[in-house]
């Protein structure tokens, strides 16, 4: 599995419109929705906000990785936004966010749905990663800096 299966330029955002943490991921779950990934956004925003309601997905270093698993979501995906102003996400770092990673998932999906989580955690850790995502021109070079770190 590669992360790279669940990405696409069309649900990346090279700059987010949003300066909070609720409305973010409500444009990252529009590109879904558009997208035609969701059967219901609501219903979506609405796990996913639960999910937070446990703990922050900001975790650190600018990154937040708000995810979730519904009955809403026909397949895993994952929805990306940038923000150079960087979005108040409640963060454990309590610094502000500059690269989201929405994770969308059917219910039956756990297996994949952790690696996928995994996977990217994993490839957030690295400095000069977030730093070539961060400095990206276009959306397809976000794309491939994934794809290409991948292999």
């Amino acid at each position: 599995m590669e992360l790279s299966e669940f990405i696409s330029p069309q649900l990346t955002k090279l700059e987010l419109a949003s300066n909070n943490k609720l409305d973010a991921i409500k444009e990252l779950i529009d590109m879904l929705n558009a997208g035609g990934y969701l059967t219901d956004a609501d219903e979506f925003l609405k796990s996913v906000l639960e999910r937070e309601k446990v703990g922050s997905t900001g975790i650190g270093k600018g990154i937040a990785i708000p995810h979730s698993r519904a009955v809403t979501v026909k397949e895993v995906v994952v929805a990306i936004g940038r923000s150079t102003a960087g979005i108040e996400f409640d963060a454990l770092d309590n610094r502000p966010v500059h690269l989201i990673f929405l994770i969308a998932a059917p219910i039956e999906s756990g297996g994949l749905y952790l690696k996928a989580l995994a996977r990217l955690s994993r490839l957030l850790r690295y400095q000069e990663f977030r730093n070539e995502l961060m400095e990206a021109g276009t959306v397809e070079e976000i794309v491939n800096i994934i794809s290409s770190e991948e292999k």
